[in-house]
């Protein structure tokens, strides 16, 4: 499952209202990149046969089928501070991390490491 905080999911119902009708869905994914090899991507989405659904706070999300191994029990949170407010991933299956926060890999997934 993949958790939304009560925070990121107000912000999520929020940025919705910018969004076509048929993507009012929060997709979660996973693309090659970053300094530790795999990063993160939040869209709105429509949904597709291979993607998995969750439902937190009246907020669907969608991940699919083949990210999901590396995304399972991720929180998603929105924090706001002075500076500004921004959403903060935490995945248990992260092993490694870069120091720009953005990048990550997994034991079973190292991806494809690039810049930051």
């Amino acid at each position: 499952m993949i958790h939304l905080t009560e925070a990121a999911a107000l912000q999520v119902k929020e940025m919705m209202l910018q969004a076509p009708n048929d993507e009012q869905n929060l997709r979660m994914l996973v693309q090659g990149g970053g300094c530790s090899g795999l990063s993160y991507g939040m869209g709105f989405d429509s949904q597709k046969e291979t993607d998995l659904t969750f439902e937190q706070h009246g907020v669907k999300v969608i991940v699919d089928q083949k990210d999901y191994p590396v995304v399972k029990g991720l929180e998603v949170d929105y924090k706001q501070s002075m500076l500004g407010g921004g959403f903060t991933i935490t995945n248990p299956n992260a092993i490694a991390t870069c120091g720009c926060g953005t990048s990550f890999r997994t034991a079973t997934n190292a991806g494809t490491p690039g810049g930051c």
